[in-house]
């Protein structure tokens, strides 16, 4: 079975800096994975040209079989994005927030209301389906964003730091729905996030990216002990990314990363 996901040597310039650097990966189909790293260190730049949004300037890649330069509407109808910014409209309710989604993934009308009341119950939303969603709690806000994104049932599911800003009680909600998907669905995740134990939680595999690069592929496990004896993942991601700080590594992403996740934080709070 081919991969969800592959790049060959994916690569993105912004003049003179290299977000990603000749970046080759493989996904296999119904794996969580987690793409990890420092701010900076290309993630965030690596889903946007998986999904699309960036064209690449060198290398290749494909999600669930379709080449994202010549087919990029067949991959957006395979995929399924929740951003680190919050994607839900407030002032509209649960139900109201999946009607649009339905609409713009062009879900036939016949099957609208199914799937919708299938994507709330799975998400544990159904009680709360009619109210606004500024009424909402953060772990509940998240839940109904990966509702919208699954309501489709895309081969693949990108989620780019998905309990950031959560409380402890909330993250182990979503966790336990990231599983669900998997386990029900047999969709592939990617997802990048700042939280070791997540990582540690959820995926099979972890890449730290650090500079732009892939420096270390593995399971948590693995990359664990590469660390040395009786690490954990905390310890690895210091192993491969370095202890401290680089100028250069954090061109072009510190400020605006910082700014965006506490924006988030505040909001989900």
């Amino acid at each position: 079975m081919p991969p969800a996901i592959s790049t060959h040597e994916l690569t993105r310039r912004f003049d003179e800096l290299i977000a990603v650097d000749a970046l080759s990966l493989d996904v296999q189909p119904g794996e969580v994975f987690g793409l990890l790293g420092p701010n900076g260190a290309g993630k965030t730049t690596t889903i946007k040209m998986l999904i699309t949004l960036l064209p690449p300037s060198g290398g290749e890649a494909t999600v669930a079989g379709h080449d994202i330069r010549r087919e990029p509407r067949l991959v957006r109808r395979s995929i399924g994005y929740v951003p680190q910014l919050l994607s839900s409209d407030g002032a509209l309710t649960a139900r109201e927030n999946l009607m649009t989604s339905a609409r713009l993934y062009h879900l036939p009308g016949s099957e609208r209301r199914a799937r919708i009341d299938e994507a709330l119950e799975f998400m544990g939303l159904e009680t709360s389906a009619d109210r606004l969603v500024r009424t909402f709690s953060g772990g509940m806000i998240r839940r109904l964003e990966i509702a919208q994104a699954m309501l489709h049932r895309p081969e693949v599911l990108f989620l780019d730091e998905p309990t950031v800003g959560l409380d402890p009680t909330a993250r182990k909600a979503v966790w336990e729905h990231i599983r669900g998907l998997r386990q029900a669905e047999g969709t592939t995740i990617l997802l990048t996030t700042h939280y070791m134990d997540e990582a540690a939680e959820l995926c099979g595999r972890v890449g730290f990216m650090h500079l732009g690069k892939l420096v270390a592929l593995g399971t948590p496990a693995e990359l664990a002990a590469e660390a040395g004896p009786g690490k954990d993942l905390d310890d690895a991601f210091t192993y491969f990314t370095g202890s401290g700080l680089s100028e250069t590594g954090e061109q072009g992403g510190q400020y605006r990363d910082v700014a965006r996740t506490r924006r988030t934080a505040r909001r989900l709070g």
